[in-house]
């Protein structure tokens, strides 16, 4: 099959990630997959990645002369599907393959990411397109939020990530903990610097590696030394490729006030990080609850830094082999249940299904 992706938002985010997995994955399947964005570092990755990928300027909604250069593009590479997200791409390339006859996807990230505007409502009446989101979560809530949208509009494929190649060889004393999510207010990031001075008053050694940054990095680099943690935590800043910093790692923290089905948890156990994280959005959809280790270091989203600490604290006391083995069951629970092969064939289904 050939599948064009079209993303003309500007921040790189979830769907963005998704779209570099999905069409590499797609074109070792023997597929092929091309990528129009803007010019930046979306553009950047996938050419790094080597994969087909085109700078392109949208213009205006429903830019006639863009509608024209995708109709083009479309009709002399034969292309069988359209996967766009939910701006000027919908309205440009969307439109182009409805003018086409060419199925569309409109792959959704979080329910917020679309309104229930008269516009909104007319280019979907008039093109049509198959939503995609990657959990029951985001699904319900666009259900619930937009009037034009049903159930049989939205399908649901989870994302999914490469495993490691084996299963982790090492646990680390002190226990290393890593997390990967923006240093924005709504990740949590002062909660959790609090539950580890507790976990510190409490006796427990540990290290924090912290990857990324955003709006709140200076108040957390303040809060993190005012609580007597300097020694306790490295500040990595921006890292192109998170893997190194969860390389480093046993233990995964997630403590958002607000999630669709994020990355950084899929990251994480894909590389056998044993998982803590807050109950909110998809997070429980995709949370290994079969494993016993795991039962308790899913924290209701009421909780705070107490809470925290005592899920912490119950993976930290585990012996060597404990945790040796419980990692080794993280890996292959997501190998055998998330891993990106799978959700690609599943995608690849979802399609041949629209086409026939």
């Amino acid at each position: 099959m050939n599948i064009v992706f079209v993303n003309a938002t500007r921040r790189f985010g979830g769907v963005k990630a998704w779209t570099l997995d999905l069409a590499a994955q797609l074109e070792e399947m023997g597929h092929k997959a091309a990528i129009f964005c803007r010019r930046g570092a979306f553009l950047d990755k996938a050419q790094k990645a080597g994969l087909d990928a085109h700078a392109i300027s949208f213009g205006f909604d429903y830019n006639p002369l863009t509608v024209y250069r995708f109709v083009r593009y479309f009709t002399q590479h034969a292309v069988d599907v359209v996967v766009v997200n939910v701006g000027k791409d919908l309205r440009t390339a969307g439109v182009a393959a409805r003018l086409c006859g060419i199925p569309v996807i409109h792959r959704v990230g979080l329910p917020r990411d679309m309104r229930d505007t008269p516009k909104v409502r007319n280019t979907h009446r008039f093109i049509t397109p198959r939503i995609l989101v990657p959990c029951e979560y985001i699904k319900d809530g666009l259900v619930d939020g937009m009037s034009f949208i049903s159930d049989k509009d939205v399908a649901v494929i989870p994302t999914g990530k490469i495993p490691a190649p084996e299963s982790p060889a090492v646990v680390r004393t002190p226990r290393q903990l890593a997390v990967t999510s923006q240093l924005n207010p709504d990740k949590g990031h002062a909660e959790l610097l609090h539950a580890l001075k507790l976990l510190k008053d409490r006796g427990c050694s540990f290290h924090l590696h912290i990857a990324g940054t955003g709006s709140a990095e200076k108040e957390l680099r303040a809060l993190s030394d005012s609580l007597g943690l300097t020694d306790e935590v490295t500040w990595y800043g921006f890292v192109a490729d998170v893997r190194q910093v969860l390389r480093k790692a046993d233990i995964f923290v997630l403590p958002s006030f607000s999630e669709g089905l994020p990355n950084t948890l899929l990251e994480a156990m894909s590389q056998g990080l044993a998982p803590v994280a807050r109950n909110v959005g998809g997070i429980s959809e995709a949370w290994p609850s079969d494993i016993p280790a795991l039962s308790s270091t899913l924290i209701a989203k009421d909780k705070g830094p107490d809470a925290f600490a005592d899920a912490l604290q119950s993976l930290i006391s585990l012996d060597n082999e404990g945790l040796f083995d419980l990692r080794g069951t993280v890996w292959s629970w997501f190998k055998a249940n998330h891993s990106l092969e799978r959700r690609s064939r599943q995608f690849v289904e979802m399609v041949r299904g629209m086409l026939r």
